[in-house]
């Protein structure tokens, strides 16, 4: 009886590929976040709710469907700077453009986010993640 071979499958909401690549699972959570923020988009391009406030949506609504499964991921710099973009762009829908003495408005770069939003990016998150992850396995018992 011959043997069927899948090249990959989806287990436990993770994507789990025959060479154990990490690329189509991240293509995977960041569509799946792309569609949690289109979903929260009005919420996030409201005026009349808070920066605070969208960050903190953000972090609780969008951030965690990125991060699924993160914890053992390899993290090359290209997939840090595709999710360095994905989460500039939901920020640059929180905190809106800006109005130049001109009375011209143009978006924020990428270092006026980082300062409004305190350095804090989703990588750190993933990597802070992933050393929580390593402190329990060595703290289990064999």
């Amino acid at each position: 009886m011959k043997k069927e071979e899948v090249s990959k499958t989806k287990y436990l909401g993770t994507i789990v590929t025959r060479d154990n690549l990490t690329e189509e699972e991240i293509k995977e959570r960041t569509a799946a976040s792309n569609r949690a923020s289109f979903a929260n988009q009005k919420i996030l391009q409201s005026t009349l709710i808070s920066k605070k406030t969208k960050m903190k949506l953000y972090k609780a609504l969008i951030r965690p469907v990125v991060a699924y499964g993160s914890k053992c991921w390899v993290l090359t710099e290209n997939i840090k700077q595709k999710f360095l973009v994905f989460e500039r762009k939901i920020w640059r829908r929180i905190f809106g453009p800006t109005q130049k003495a001109s009375r011209e408005w143009r978006l924020k770069t990428n270092e006026e986010l980082e300062k409004a939003t305190n350095n804090e990016n989703i990588v750190r998150y993933i990597k802070y993640k992933q050393l929580s992850w390593l402190g329990h396995v060595a703290r289990m018992t064999n």
